[in-house]
């Protein structure tokens, strides 16, 4: 299992510590035309967000989906 998840660069990430990164890397406004949900674009925060993701599994995956796109263009310098 250990092995299966060595390459897995979501392997060890809290659902908070990619939002934040986003967040960070985007700013709430674009975040919320890069991934359309209104916990981004209504009065956002880190709570509200969270709570509504841990509960919306595609729209998990959505946000998960950009940090590893944002990971590789971070890797490539871009």
């Amino acid at each position: 299992m250990a092995e299966e998840q060595k390459n897995n660069p979501l392997h060890g990430k809290t659902l908070q510590a990619i939002l934040e990164h986003l967040v960070d890397y985007y700013g709430w406004e674009e975040l919320s035309h890069k991934i359309n949900i209104n916990c981004f674009k209504s009065n956002p925060s880190i709570k509200s967000s969270l709570t509504f993701l841990r509960k919306t599994p595609w729209a998990r995956e959505k946000v998960e989906s950009l940090y590893l796109f944002v990971l590789r263009r971070q890797k490539k310098g871009l």
